[in-house]
């Protein structure tokens, strides 16, 4: 394939039969470009525009049609399809997702409740989607059109149902636990299409990385909000008092990563495919922190305005 040496795409130059190493430089690549401080802070930046005026982020113009086999790098068909579905098993139930968390935020910071999921009459009639809905909503018909151009088959989606709105006596607290739920959700996100990116090119890689986009922004916002929302103390105080401690808290996350493993087909999985994914969800997870760290409580509250949160009623 000398025609295709040193080409490069979306993630750096091509590699049509990567090494481990190659597609580690691919991940960074994308790491780099995608979660550097600069451009999270600017996502993070981006929300109190989105109280005021939501905008969704546009997409570029994307040539359905010339979506390909041929663009997909050294992996198996099989695989990236059972891949496609398991995302669309995630993706799909966005209604569900929005109006849930819009319900345990709406009480604690009404902004906040109108970007994730919209306005609703007293009989929970939408009348207005949320900015996150807007914007997540594209992944299903993309992600289908992926499969259907692959295939020649319209994909079959489970419709799985998430989990409803399970409010206890303390607001904060159900919050806090369904925040950090959805943050992983997000995270994984963002780690799965990376990956993806990497073993992509062409109109394939294109698709991922408006999804990529959508779901860092996301993150990012939610992170963000979720450490102006909830200081140290007030974080350390659930913790310490709440019936979830460290340990169960540490068994839900490697319970929801098990069940997004076992939606992606994992045990089909030739062991490199794991061991970059593994490797990917480091590097995000690094990036992420190091952001994390310049969050100090003067930027944020220049960002969200003063935080009036108390400590109470925690049992």
């Amino acid at each position: 394939m000398n025609h295709y040496l040193n080409a490069r795409d979306l993630a750096g130059e091509i590699c049509y039969q990567p090494t481990f190493f190659q597609t580690k430089s691919r991940v960074k690549y994308l790491n780099q470009k995608y979660l550097n401080s600069a451009y999270l802070r600017d996502r993070l930046e981006d929300l109190p525009r989105q109280f005021i005026n939501p905008q969704s982020r546009p997409w570029q113009n994307i040539d359905w049609n010339s979506i390909s086999q041929s663009q997909i790098i050294n992996l198996e068909l099989e695989v990236f399809l059972a891949i496609i579905k398991g995302s669309l098993d995630t993706e799909a139930p966005i209604r569900d997702y929005t109006q849930t968390s819009r319900q345990y935020l709406e009480t604690i910071h009404p902004q906040m409740a109108r970007f994730v999921g919209g306005k609703v009459r007293q009989d929970n009639a939408i009348i207005e989607l949320g900015l996150w809905e807007k914007e997540e909503r594209q992944h299903t018909p993309a992600l289908s059109k992926i499969y259907q151009q692959l295939t020649g088959e319209k994909v079959v989606i489970g419709w799985r149902k998430p989990k409803s709105y399970n409010p206890s006596d303390n607001p904060h607290r159900d919050l806090y636990r369904h925040g950090l739920h959805r943050i992983i959700t997000e995270y994984s996100a963002v780690c799965l299409y990376l990956w993806l990116m990497t073993r992509t090119t062409g109109t394939i890689q294109q698709i991922l990385a408006e999804l990529l986009q959508d779901e860092i922004n996301h993150l990012t916002k939610f992170w963000g909000f979720g450490m102006w929302l909830y200081s140290d103390k007030f974080r350390q105080q659930i913790k310490a008092r709440s019936t979830g401690n460290s340990y169960h808290s540490m068994m839900r996350l490697v319970t929801t990563f098990h069940r997004m493993m076992k939606t992606l087909a994992w045990d089909y999985w030739k062991i490199n495919y794991k061991i970059e994914l593994i490797y990917t969800f480091a590097k995000v997870l690094e990036n992420m922190k190091f952001w994390s760290s310049t969050l100090t409580p003067e930027y944020l509250e220049r960002l969200f305005g003063s935080n009036s949160t108390e400590i109470i009623n925690i049992k």
